[in-house]
């Protein structure tokens, strides 16, 4: 544990000169949703990942199998079975050319990782701004980068050093976004100065599913413990490499008030099949009487509660919860990224806020950890299946959801990086357990319940 914490370190120490001009932050600003759009899809505010010339060369790192059918594939079938492999999705914007929806062009030939790499999906093979990324392989692609660019005889970069200390995302779709935070501000103080002699805290290593964006307007607390009010300054936590000093951070201050405008100003994808519109209004006088309460009611006259469900009573997973410490909640709530605020109670929550239900057909995988493949499965929790892995592009009409391949236990001979393809329930911080509330329904209320979450 000792070496890892070093590792990460070292790591996170790698500095690379910014050039960045220091702009003051107006307190009077006013942002912009289209700015912050093309500001997330055009400015580099970390260095690149990789080049493009690694890109055309990951297959080469792949099986055998998928080697060879690589080295028969065209460039643009190749470009195809690269983005399939790792989870990347075309960019709306320039499909089929240039750096994926999760990457921007730094104008080098570099790809540098954004807020879509996560938070940019594709339901039934379309994409949707906003919609988490259940396809995403970031250890995957980091492994096979590394592994390109020792080959290329290029440097490695802080996510190949990084990939080595600590884990990615242990399952594709899941990340292990929490943590990067708290190695990241480990090296810095209130106000964001840079100690470059700090070791992280010890770690308690877990995956996330990634939560949709267009609900964020309708929140006054960011992630799943809600540990901090919403503003733009969280958000600037991701991008705390030492090279971005507290001077710099500063600077950006008005992009990310731009960029938290974006994310505001989405909408949830409506659902584009049918709806039996009687069975729907059935399940909405289930859903006002038994889920209501906690997930808030929609329509006209809607109401979100935000309200924090203790773990005893839900019964999730928990390592999502005890993974920070009280110390590491009052330290962030009373830093820079928090605005420095004293006055907020909530250092140690018990609990998960109950998110809302908009756009919650598209989704999944759900519950905080991604554990549950579809809102049938959510309903019914004796049947979530132990280890699942989902198609491609397939979606599941009837239980609203992935579609998936499901499995008593992980298949012999899956190893290595096929094992991410594969949620395995049976993992630390990856049970599907909990959230039983649905045991009070009966299958008709069940049902119709699932048809109304369509029209949300």
């Amino acid at each position: 544990m000792q070496l890892q914490r070093i590792i990460i370190l070292l790591v996170i120490l790698v500095v690379i000169p910014s050039d960045e001009p220091i702009r003051a932050a107006d307190a009077q600003y006013v942002p912009s949703a289209q700015r912050g759009y093309e500001l997330l899809t055009s400015k580099a505010f970390l260095p690149a990942d990789f080049d493009q010339q690694v890109f055309e060369d990951l297959w080469k790192t792949w099986p055998k199998d998928l080697r060879d059918l690589a080295q028969k594939a065209t460039p643009e079938e190749r470009r195809r079975m690269t983005f399939s492999r790792y989870g990347l999705i075309e960019s709306p914007d320039h499909p089929g050319t240039g750096t994926a929806w999760g990457h921007l062009p730094n104008g080098q030939g570099g790809w540098v990782m954004n807020c879509l790499s996560c938070h940019g999906g594709k339901v039934a093979g379309k994409a949707i701004a906003g919609l988490p990324n259940s396809h995403f392989g970031l250890e995957t692609l980091t492994e096979d980068v590394r592994a390109t660019k020792i080959r290329q005889g290029k440097k490695l970069g802080h996510m190949d050093l990084a990939q080595l200390g600590m884990p990615l995302g242990s399952t594709h779709g899941t990340t292990n976004s929490v943590m990067f935070g708290v190695a990241l501000e480990a090296l810095r103080d209130a106000d964001m100065k840079v100690y470059r002699n700090r070791l992280p805290p010890p770690m308690q290593h877990h995956d996330l599913d990634a939560p949709p964006f267009w609900n964020v307007k309708r929140k006054s607390r960011l992630y799943y413990d809600g540990l901090v009010k919403k503003g733009h300054r969280p958000i600037i936590q991701f991008v705390l490499l030492p090279k971005n000093d507290e001077k710099v951070l500063a600077s950006w201050e008005n992009d990310f008030r731009d960029i938290l405008a974006w994310i505001e100003s989405l909408e949830a994808p409506k659902y584009p099949w049918e709806i039996d519109a009687a069975l729907a209004d059935s399940g909405q006088k289930v859903f006002n009487r038994q889920c209501a309460l906690c997930h808030g009611t929609y329509g006209a006259n809607e109401h979100y509660p935000e309200k924090i469900i203790a773990l005893d009573r839900l019964g999730t997973d928990p390592v999502r919860l005890t993974s920070l410490t009280a110390e590491y909640r009052k330290e962030f709530q009373h830093s820079w990224l928090a605005n420095y605020d004293t006055t907020d109670p909530v250092w140690l929550p018990k609990g998960y806020v109950a998110p809302p239900l908009n756009g919650i057909w598209a989704s999944g995988p759900y519950l905080h950890n991604g554990s549950v493949p579809t809102l049938w499965h959510v309903l019914h929790p004796d049947q979530r299946p132990k280890v699942w892995k989902r198609t491609e592009d397939g979606y599941d009409r009837e239980k609203l959801g992935l579609e998936i391949i499901t499995h008593d236990s992980l298949p012999d001979g899956v190893t290595g990086a096929d094992r991410r393809y594969y949620f395995d329930t049976s993992r630390p911080g990856k049970s599907a357990a909990g959230h039983r509330f649905p045991d009070e329904l009966t299958e008709e209320e069940k049902r119709a319940i699932l048809e109304y979450l369509k029209t949300l």
